[in-house]
Formats: structure tokens, C-alpha cells, sequence
């Protein structure tokens, strides 16, 4: 083995008689290292983008969130309730209404999603920690119900905080009979803002939070809702709080983990990033085929060597061995240079954020970019094996050749 490793070695960097030995063996370490750095900043990119778009998720989405099954909403039986409080792992929980409205501010207008949420729903999400004004408070100190809409939302109607004229909200009435004035088929509070919101441009644009209390008064439907949220303790186990909660809301109910409840989203983002590693390993075969070249050209250069290296006794498993270390120590220091460039880029985009992203809603404006530790593992073993398939191939049916003809003039 070490004297197979030191002659490959002594092969590769010393110089040949052909010069385009070298480039090419330049070359297939260069399409390497391009290949390893390409793999891992995009790796780390798309683990930067998942962790980003998690983050805004998880702003309003809950560890488990309970639905109807059918309808969109439905009466919370109390005993259910206590038994969901009394769940080990279980922190808080709060009931929320939604419904679709109409606002009106002055004279514009805007469609938005009116959710009615209780005290307890600060609790369960951090809606706190996304306030671009004001706070997130539903009622003042004497009792007066607040909104608290989303930028978006606040922009388009040029609504702002301790502004005089307060927002208007229309919703159809769910009985309402025949007349003549169509204002009176809707349900008409004002309301004042006491907070604005920022968090995606999705979300800022849809959502207007109220009391639940408020909200029911709107929409007429007094003791429904839409969804219960629930917020796990610190120590809790994922997977034995979703169960328990799931015996007890069993039938003509849907209990999701934060997972489920964007399952698309994270499907999406693992197909993404199987398809582009795929992509690019593909790339990193055909870079491969500079290795099989430069091998080529150094087994037929290296004839007379392999003669002497038999009359001194190798036999062909030490002559394969010599040929197929080159070819991987090419492989060897590609990777090694690929995944030191790849971190040094990564650790730039991480401290300066050179690459922009060109949107205004999001909470970052350069790419986001997290670094793994099984990327610097995968990588550069998917490497390395496509390295040795590389220096194998052309080794094992090219040797052959000069091996058997040197067996037959022994």
C-alpha cells in the first residue's frame, strides 16, 4: 500500500514528458474542486432559504394546530378541553376564529382575513417578536378591543398607530333576509390599531388579528372556532403529545404538527434539493471523464516503468494499485480544495452577505446560508466515489492490455 501510494504520488506531481499530461491532470483536479465548491454553497444556501422560510412559519404557525375535518368551524366540547390542558407536554393552548372581511380606512378598501385570537395566543405563536409598530395588545387598560393588521395590509389603507379615524370592518351576515339596503346584509364594527405586524409579505397582506370575543360578534357564531393552537413545554416529546391529543380529539377532527401543517413546503424543498444534488453530481461524472483522459495518456507513457517495475518483481495488483492512487489523490485534492473554498464562501456570505436577495418583505436582505456538518460529509464521500470509479475504470481494461502482452513475452 505505501509503496503504491508513494509512486502515484511521485506520478502525479512530477513532470512528464507530454505536457498535455499535466493540463489535463490540472484540469480534472480544477472540474473537481468546481464541482465539490458547487455542491456545498448550494447545500448551504438551500439549508439557509429552509431555515428562513421555517422561521417566518413558525412566527404564526403553532407545534400543533386542531381543525375540523369538515367545515370551517366547529364547537369546542369543554370537557375536551380540560382533558387537552391536563396532557403532559402540553404548555398552553388557544382557540382562534377566522373569517374573510371587508376593511375599509377613509376611502380605500381591502379584502383580508380577520382572526379573532384570545389572551393566550401570544403565548402559543411569537406574533410578539414580528411587531414593525406598536405592540401586540388586543384590549387597552379599560377594555377597548384593538386590532393589530398586517403591514401589507396597514400600507395599502394607510392605516399607523394612534391615528384618530378607526378602521372599519365589514362581514356578510350568515342569516340575513331580503331588503332593499344591501348594508344591511353585513355586520359593521370600527375598531382602532394598537400594533402593526411584519413578517411575510403572504401573511402581512392577509391577516388582521382581534379578540376572538370581537370577532364573534362580527361574524355572528358565538361559541365556534376555527382552530385550537397549541404551544408544546420545553421538555415535551413531539410524537407522544401529538398522539395523546389525537385520542382525544379522534373523530371529525385533523391534528397537525408544524411539519404537516406546511407539508408542501418542506416536500418541495427536499425534492429541490435532491434534484439539484443529483444535477450536480452528474456534472462532477462528467468532470470525472478529464481523470480517465489523463490516466489514459499516463498509462501509455509509463510503459517502460511498468516493464522495469515488473523485472523488479511487482506483480499487476501492485501496477493497478499505483494507477488507480493517482487518480483518486486527483479526486482527493479536488474535494480538499472544493470544500475548503465552498466553506470560505459560505463563512463570506455568512459575515458580509455580499449576494442580495431582491425583495423588500423578507426579514433578511442577503442569501441566507447555514453550513452542516453531513454536507462536509456527503459531499466530498460522493466525491471521492465517483473519484474511484473514475481511476478504476480506465486502469482496470487499460492495464490489462500491457499486463497480458508482458505476461505472454514472459
Amino acid at each position: 500500500m505505501k509503496l503504491s501510494l508513494y509512486i502515484a504520488k511521485r506520478y502525479l506531481f512530477a513532470k512528464k514528458s507530454r505536457n498535455a499530461i499535466n493540463v489535463i491532470s490540472a484540469i480534472s483536479v480544477g472540474g473537481v474542486t468546481v464541482g465539490t465548491m458547487a455542491l456545498i454553497i448550494i447545500l448551504s444556501v438551500f439549508n439557509g432559504l429552509e431555515m428562513l422560510v421555517s422561521s417566518i412559519f413558525n412566527t404564526l404557525d403553532p407545534d400543533l394546530r386542531i381543525t375540523a375535518a369538515e367545515g370551517k368551524t366547529f364547537v369546542p366540547d369543554s370537557s375536551k378541553l380540560k382533558m387537552l390542558a391536563n396532557v403532559n407536554g402540553i404548555a398552553c393552548y388557544s382557540l382562534t376564529l377566522e373569517e374573510n372581511a371587508l376593511l375599509k380606512y377613509s376611502d380605500r378598501q381591502f379584502i383580508a382575513t380577520i382572526k379573532g385570537v384570545d389572551d393566550v395566543y401570544s403565548s402559543v405563536t411569537n406574533i410578539d417578536s414580528a411587531m414593525w409598530e406598536g405592540v401586540f395588545s388586543l384590549r387597552s387598560e379599560s377594555g377597548r378591543p384593538w386590532a393589530v393588521p398586517g403591514v401589507g395590509i396597514a400600507q395599502y389603507l394607510g392605516i399607523r398607530v394612534n391615528f384618530i379615524t378607526p378602521l372599519e370592518i365589514w362581514v356578510p351576515r350568515r342569516s340575513s333576509g331580503v331588503s332593499l339596503d344591501p348594508v344591511e346584509a353585513f355586520n359593521r364594527r370600527f375598531i382602532f390599531s394598537s400594533g402593526i405586524f411584519q413578517i411575510e409579505q403572504s401573511y402581512d397582506s392577509k391577516y388582521v388579528f382581534l379578540p376572538i370575543s370581537f370577532a364573534r360578534e362580527l361574524i355572528d357564531n358565538e361559541d365556534g372556532v376555527s382552530t385550537i393552537e397549541i404551544k408544546f413545554s420545553g421538555n415535551a416529546d413531539a410524537g407522544s403529545v401529538q398522539k395523546n391529543v389525537k385520542k382525544i380529539f379522534s373523530t371529525g377532527f385533523v391534528v397537525q404538527n408544524r411539519f404537516e401543517q406546511q407539508e408542501i413546503f418542506y416536500k418541495v424543498m427536499k425534492s429541490e434539493r435532491l434534484a439539484i444534488f443529483v444535477i450536480l453530481t452528474l456534472i462532477l461524472i462528467i468532470a470525472s471523464f478529464n481523470i480517465i483522459g489523463s490516466l489514459t495518456m499516463l498509462i501509455i507513457e509509463k510503459e517502460r516503468d511498468v516493464e522495469i517495475l515488473r523485472s523488479l518483481g511487482a506483480d499487476n495488483n501492485l501496477i493497478r494499485k499505483i494507477f488507480i492512487f493517482e487518480g483518486w489523490l486527483i479526486s482527493i485534492i479536488g474535494a480538499a480544495a472544493g470544500v475548503l473554498l465552498g466553506f470560505i464562501i459560505c463563512w463570506l456570505q455568512q459575515e458580509f452577505g455580499f449576494v442580495k436577495l431582491n425583495s423588500e418583505s423578507l426579514i433578511m436582505n442577503s442569501y441566507p446560508v447555514v453550513m452542516k456538518l453531513k454536507d462536509f460529509i456527503i459531499v466530498p464521500g460522493t466525491v471521492l466515489l465517483i473519484g474511484y470509479w473514475a481511476a478504476w475504470y480506465p486502469v482496470r481494461f487499460l492495464t490489462k492490455k500491457y499486463l497480458n502482452k508482458n505476461d505472454k513475452q514472459d
